[in-house]
């Protein structure tokens, strides 16, 4: 079933402009670099060199994330840690620099993803939280969002955690839609812009500027684990 998106001006217009300018003008601009890293996955472990994946997008539409291929093919868990056996040594590379993300800009520009918005989520862990995500899916997610910033770590905390394998839905995934429904309530340009500086920051390696510009307090109160 499909729910209405939002009314008002910026996510229901502005920022779709912003998204189809800003996703072509960076498809442009990386693609030597995205050439490069696309180059480096067949050389190093062959085809295909893209990851395809179902995710919930907008209203609850289904659709294929794409990534830069980091695993070895495979049957395993839908989620990641550190340290997992599949990962390929380039893929390594890529995950910790997050080139392997870039590929998602053509999600951005086809109007499955937004360059902003609640991560989205397989259709498995969408099952578990159905009335919470109901709301969350009211906008596109997005390539970057307060939950991508604050557990940017993810994989090793969910190594750290291995003992516990309902971890993840136990514990990450309410933290996320949390975080997801905040951003629902409080979405605009300014919002954008400032997460869309700090996960500069934190590609960059300033991982204090980026921690201001997501603000402190809640920072620190969503890695209460």
């Amino acid at each position: 079933m499909t729910v209405p998106g939002p009314t008002r001006f910026w996510p229901a217009w502005g920022k779709r402009g912003a998204d189809l300018a800003a996703s072509a003008a960076l498809l442009l601009l990386l693609a030597p670099i995205l050439a490069i890293a696309a180059a480096a996955v067949l050389l190093g472990d062959g085809t295909p060199v893209l990851f395809r994946q179902e995710r919930v997008g907008r209203g609850g539409r289904g659709f294929p994330i794409l990534k830069l291929r980091t695993m070895r093919a495979g049957a395993g868990p839908e989620i990641t840690a550190a340290g997992d056996a599949r990962i390929t040594p380039v893929g390594r590379r890529l995950r910790r620099s997050k080139l392997d993300e870039l590929p998602q800009l053509w999600n951005v520009f086809r109007g499955e993803m937004s360059l902003v918005g609640p991560r989205p989520e397989v259709p498995r862990y969408v099952g578990l939280e159905p009335r919470a995500f109901r709301a969350v899916t009211r906008l596109r997610p997005g390539m970057v969002d307060w939950a991508s910033l604050i557990f940017r770590d993810e994989e090793e905390v969910l190594a750290a955690h291995a003992a516990e394998p309902d971890f993840y839905a136990r514990v990450l995934l309410p933290r996320k839609l949390a975080l997801a429904r905040l951003y629902l309530r409080h979405s605009g340009p300014g919002l954008d812009l400032r997460l869309l500086l700090a996960t500069l920051a934190a590609v960059l390696g300033a991982a204090g500027l980026s921690r201001e510009l997501v603000g402190r307090a809640l920072w620190d109160r969503a890695r209460r684990l």
